[in-house]
């Protein structure tokens, strides 16, 4: 079982930019997908975007396409979240949760309805208009 901290998050204004990291820690990262999810108050808990064991796969909510980005360094047992282009709806807080998970190809397809076993605490993201 890996350990998720976030960090990143912060406020910033309508059209700015955000890069959120994820730190694993624990078993090896490399052998694990990873989620990107969001809830903001008084509302449910929603997917934002996966990314595969190796990075070659990733899938985004149709709210961020095109404006959010995953990625890892599993040298540094790292993922991230870049977000550019904010809006005030993107305020939420962001959790990272990742799965033991060696898909590859359209095998990756179930990550964006996987069920995740491992969560971080989550980081505040805060965008003013």
């Amino acid at each position: 079982q890996v350990q998720l901290v976030e960090s990143g998050g912060g406020l910033v204004q309508t059209g700015d930019s955000l890069r959120l990291s994820c730190v694993a820690s624990g078993r090896a990262f490399s052998n694990y997908a990873m989620a990107w999810f969001r809830q903001a108050p008084g509302k449910e808990r929603e997917f934002v975007g996966a990314i595969s064991w190796t990075g070659g796969s990733t899938y985004y909510a149709d709210s961020v396409k095109g404006r959010f980005t995953i990625s890892r360094d599993n040298a540094k047992n790292t993922g991230y979240l870049q977000m550019n282009s904010l809006k005030p709806e993107d305020t939420a807080v962001y959790f990272c949760a990742a799965r033991r998970d060696s898909c590859s190809g359209f095998g990756c397809d179930r990550l964006k309805t996987a069920q995740y076993d491992t969560w971080g605490q989550g980081t505040q993201v805060t965008v003013s208009s």
